[in-house]
């Protein structure tokens, strides 16, 4: 199963594609689209689910993850974040893909284990758990990190929905 990963941004989105075969992840790819912030929000928009609808059709992705929104004090940035979150989940619905998504608190727990892991926790995990040379990008290795716990949560609705109901 191949998982595409979003960290959504309205500045930088990050990306993330891993390839679940077995109990093993393999890195496909990743990195950031960034977004001109001289421009209007519409084209940011644009340029978001362009690039994002590019990388499904080059990388074929059978599920989409998408981090959930974070609340925040900054009522404008949380706004501007949900729009590009709609930018990335109608991307991959328009590839006819199933989209889940998950919170941090999610994602940290499945790939360290604790829900209130530190950023850079989680970076180090994600270098480790696909063997890559170097730490990614931030944003991406967000999205890297969604789409391991995507990757990981199958695995646990398999198990679970294995299991006789009593």
């Amino acid at each position: 199963m191949r998982i595409l990963g979003i960290d959504p941004g309205s500045r930088i989105t990050g990306y993330g594609l891993v390839t679940k075969e077995g109990n093993r992840l393999i890195h496909v790819d990743n990195g950031a689209i960034f977004t001109d912030s001289a421009k209007d929000f519409p084209s940011r928009l644009k340029r978001i689910y362009g690039s994002l609808s590019e990388i499904i059709e080059t990388y074929r992705p059978d599920a989409v993850a998408v981090e959930n929104i974070f609340f925040s004090n900054n009522v404008q940035s949380a706004l501007k974040l949900g729009q590009a979150r709609g930018a990335a989940i109608v991307a991959g619905v328009n590839a006819g893909l199933d989209v889940f998504e998950y919170t941090a608190l999610q994602v940290k727990q499945a790939v360290v284990g604790n829900g209130k892991a530190a950023k850079q926790q989680v970076q180090q995990m994600i270098k480790v758990l696909l063997n890559l040379p170097e730490i990614a990008q931030e944003d991406a290795s967000d999205a890297l990190a969604v789409a391991i716990c995507h990757a990981h949560s199958v695995t646990v609705k398999r198990l679970t929905n294995a299991v006789p109901k009593r």
